[in-house]
């Protein structure tokens, strides 16, 4: 599909649908709403930049929605039981400190080094107080909101310069 007819589609497609796409992107209401209140985007970095600036603004209520759909980042296939267990650990003693569990987007990191990565964030963000902690949460899940997004637009075949 010519990626100006994905984009098309995008600002066009009835608005339930349009926030059905949002969301599975990040399971933010007010986050869908306003990036689909918004449309038409001229391009996919207009709608990328809408994301982000959207995210930049979710109020805690908002983000702890976004929070409620999130997991751990899946670890390969083949890694040892005991970074499973590693991991498992690290993520409770998160989840214990700050009341939900912990993101972190992994785009443009090689798979083998993402365990050493999650479990290096992990132990470092747990010395964060909470209000810290909830602005790179935040940063966290716009990062991730915006790969998704671009992802899914990418896949359909709009491209972008970003």
């Amino acid at each position: 599909m010519p990626a100006s007819t994905v984009l098309e589609h995008f600002n066009t497609a009835p608005s339930d649908e349009a926030r059905r796409a949002l969301l599975a992107c990040l399971h933010s209401r007010s986050w869908a709403d306003r990036i689909a209140g918004h449309r038409p985007y001229p391009d996919l970095d207009a709608l990328l930049a809408a994301s982000d600036e959207a995210a930049y603004d979710l109020a805690p209520e908002d983000l702890a929605e976004a929070l409620t759909s999130e997991s751990l980042p899946r670890l390969p296939e083949n890694t040892y039981a005991a970074a499973h267990t590693a991991l498992s650990a690290a993520n409770a003693a998160y989840e214990a400190r700050f009341g939900h569990v912990f993101v972190i987007c992994l785009d443009g990191l090689a798979e083998g080094e993402a365990l050493n990565h999650i479990l290096a964030a992990i132990r470092s963000r747990l010395a964060n107080d909470p209000e810290e902690e909830r602005l790179v949460t935040r940063e966290e899940l716009r990062r991730l909101a915006r790969g998704r997004l671009a992802r899914t637009l990418r896949g359909a075949g709009l491209h972008s310069g970003t």
